[in-house]
């Protein structure tokens, strides 16, 4: 670059003559200073034997100035070096160094810059010394006068120090550009530096960086090596490129609107992965010009649970659609990991179902704690926590756990950590891959929230959770081709204690997932969800072996569709222990679960194994919709009673109650009573009975009542006891036998005969 033979600048004073010395003045150029026209002390001499014409001068003055008067303009990014020949001829010896005043683009003088070059001594009558010296925008090594970005013109001349008295003669000023000393040619870049970045870690360089952006006008922007303090947010809006390092105030935003990836991030913190993905998170969510944050494919070191909500300190909420994708946050060896437990007594209320009240030791237990104790049902956490009230509002109510009494609550720790925000919207993670190590958890989500998302991410080996709602922040939430990956494989199942992921709220979709060995997948609380495609398996080594649920649906009214799923060694249980009442009685039953289309698989398992469980807590409960069609059940290397049972620890159904329940379609395979309803039901009556006692063998869904008769056809032609037809219209008694589960087909005389009968255990 050189700005004389590219733009026809003309930096360099004209040559001294007889009648321009009223252009060269004796203070420090600006207009209305001194000059050299007509001073007795200082004559033009045309014929010098080593200058030509050249300028005398007697020096006078303690510091004698000599200043061009017009503007010798400044650029950032352009360097020009001041040259002067002098040689005494007379008197003392004085010393010389090139000197200049600078100006800004408003004509006011710059205060705080070095305006002088290196002091250079005269020593010998007549020798020709040459003295320069080199001024510029950017502070630079070579750099004699950094002027900084604001510098738009110099006055430039020397100045004659020392003892007075002495004469010297001076040949031409020499203003020559040299930025090609600094920057090769065809630079396609423009450097901080040259803006009046210092890179010493204590000055602001914030406005050199937004200066040498503005000027980059489509070229790359050059960080070169040091560390640069950026005191405000900055915004880079051409590409960048980091040599050295940024440090930045915890609320200072770095933007880097074309370089918007996390290895670009963490070249600008200096290779400091985990403050890059935190900073690139920042920006993620206070700039419009990127939508996701691309990790580039990097695996990033973790040390602490990310706090997502404390590297945004400025959003308490955020409702436009974000995404992280493509990348694994890894968490490496730290006692940071370890979990926080609190014990403390609490009062809990059926009329305040979703708080604990009077808390002692309140200041200790932290939001997202998963809550422990009588009555308190699975995946209950702390949503909110008010100090001065002593409260702590619940995720969901607990079952019975009236009055007061000691809790445990225990804080997990997340790689990435929402639960610090009061809302999170429309948020998206994709394609990362959380190595949680047995020491970390994976997710915990903020507790208010719509619509977010966790698509193609795999969560390996988490410590006790993969993705947790403490709160109502998974409304609508959608968990796509995930993979959910248990380090306690070769643990029995009944020792597990690590759950894949929790719901509370409504319409979350869990589509295509794979989990493997944990105590539990889903725990869902909220209702219309939707769980299809996935693939989880629970199984352990042990023969006749416990199994937990897969999937535990805890709320009577789910509105729940489980479809299309393999549910391997694992069961769907079926709940309502987030009832608040103390005696869980009554109620609208349970309703709205349907269960289509898996393949259910268990092997080595106790007989009383079955993959479907209703569990009630309490008594008066019933189901009053429910689907199961279309299954296929199957048994490997043992016989199980039945596919679907009531856990009774609590309490039965009751079963007279039962409302529109389907059995239909199902195959079973090792599986003694495969239900069905209705349940066609074939009977023959070989010896003549006014009363046919009809068995439906044990396979009303649940070992439920024979309710009603949905149909009876003869199939063969009834006949009394001489062999004679009849045509009688026989009725049905319903609910017979000790366990009120057989028809009684009633003729007004004895009969024998075949008929086929559609019971049903609801009405």
């Amino acid at each position: 670059m050189n700005m004389a033979i590219t733009d026809g600048v003309v930096f360099a004073p004209p040559a001294f003559a007889a009648d321009n010395l009223g252009v060269f003045s004796r203070g420090d150029g600006t207009p209305g200073s001194s000059t050299y026209a007509n001073l007795p002390t200082a004559a033009f001499v045309p014929a010098d034997q080593d200058f030509g014409g050249c300028l005398e001068i007697q020096k006078t003055d303690s510091t004698q100035r000599l200043r061009y008067m017009g503007q010798t303009p400044m650029f950032p990014g352009t360097y020009l070096q001041v040259t002067i020949r002098i040689k005494a001829v007379a008197g003392s010896l004085p010393s010389v160094r090139i000197a200049g005043w600078a100006g800004d683009a408003g004509g006011n003088q710059i205060s705080g810059v070095t305006t002088t070059g290196p002091s250079v001594p005269l020593t010998t009558y007549g020798k020709v010394v040459e003295v320069s010296a080199i001024v510029g925008t950017g502070t630079r090594g070579g750099v004699d006068m950094a002027w900084g970005p604001q510098a738009a013109y110099g006055h430039f001349g020397l100045d004659l120090t020392g003892a007075s008295g002495g004469v010297v003669r001076i040949d031409d000023i020499r203003i020559e550009d040299v930025t090609a000393y600094f920057l090769r040619d065809m630079l396609s870049f423009v450097d901080v530096r040259d803006y009046g970045a210092r890179g010493d870690g204590t000055t602001n360089d914030s406005p050199a960086f937004s200066a040498a952006d503005a000027a980059a006008n489509g070229r790359r922007v050059l960080v070169p090596a040091g560390t640069y303090y950026l005191a405000d947010s900055v915004e880079i809006t051409n590409r960048i490129q980091f040599e050295g390092k940024v440090s930045m105030p915890a609320d200072a935003i770095l933007s880097l609107t074309k370089n918007f990836e996390l290895p670009t991030y963490i070249d600008a913190f200096g290779g400091d992965e985990e403050l890059a993905f935190k900073k690139a998170v920042q920006s993620l969510m206070n700039n419009s010009d990127h939508e996701s944050l691309d990790l580039g494919g990097r695996r990033i070191s973790v040390t602490a649970p990310i706090d997502v909500r404390g590297a945004v300190p400025n959003r308490s909420s955020y409702a436009q659609r974000r995404v992280i994708r493509n990348g694994q946050l890894r968490a490496e060896e730290s006692t940071a990991w370890n979990e926080e437990v609190v014990t403390s007594q609490a009062t809990y209320s059926a009329n305040n179902q979703w708080k604990l009240t009077n808390v002692t030791n309140i200041a200790n237990i932290k939001k997202g704690s998963y809550v422990e104790g009588a009555g308190v049902g699975r995946e209950i956490y702390v949503k909110d926590v008010n100090l001065g009230a002593q409260e702590i509002t619940l995720s969901q109510p607990l079952s019975d756990a009236v009055g007061t009494q000691s809790y445990t609550f225990t804080r997990f720790k997340y790689i990435l950590d929402f639960s610090g925000f009061d809302r999170l919207n429309v948020f998206e993670i994709e394609d990362v891959e959380f190595q949680c190590g047995e020491r970390a958890s994976g997710i915990i989500l903020a507790p208010l929230g719509t619509v977010n998302v966790i698509r193609n991410c795999v969560f390996n080996r988490p410590a006790k959770r993969g993705i947790t709602s403490p709160g109502d922040g998974c409304q609508g939430m959608l968990i796509d081709h995930c993979q959910f990956i248990s380090y306690e494989g070769g643990t029995l199942t009944q020792d597990r204690v690590s759950v894949a992921l929790n719901t509370n709220a409504n319409d979350v979709k869990i589509r295509n997932c794979r989990a493997s060995q944990f105590r539990h997948f889903a725990v869902i609380s909220g209702s219309h969800a939707i769980v299809s495609g996935n693939h989880f398996f629970q199984g352990d080594p042990s023969s006749n072996g416990v199994r937990s649920a897969g999937i535990v649906i805890c709320l009577r009214a789910c509105n729940t569709q489980i479809t299309g799923n393999y549910i391997d060694n694992c069961f769907i249980e079926w709940t309502n222990e987030r009832e608040p009442e103390p005696d869980f009685t009554g109620g609208f039953g349970f309703a709205g679960l349907s269960i289509t289309n898996n393949v259910m698989l268990s092997s080595s398992v106790a007989s009383w194994f079955s993959y479907i469980v209703v569990k009630p807590y309490g008594t008066g409960h019933y189901i009053n919709g429910m689907n199961v069609s279309g299954n296929t059940f199957r048994c490997i290397g043992a016989t199980i009673n039945r596919a679907e049972r009531v856990d009774t620890s609590f309490a039965n159904l009751t079963f007279q109650s039962m409302k529109n329940v389907f059995f239909t379609g199902n195959t079973y395979h090792n599986v003694s009573k495969g239900a069905e309803n209705p349940l066609l039901v074939r009977h023959s009556q070989a010896s003549g009975a006014q009363t046919w006692v009809v068995d439906t063998d044990d396979r009303l869904p649940f070992n439920g009542y024979a309710m009603e008769v949905e149909s009876l056809v003869t199939r063969s032609r009834p006949r009394d006891g001489n062999n004679v037809s009849k045509y009688h219209m026989p009725y049905t008694s319903t609910r017979e036998g000790s366990g009120q589960d057989q028809v009684h087909v009633i003729w007004p005389e004895d009969m024998r005969g075949d008929v086929t009968l559609k019971v049903r255990m609801d009405i």
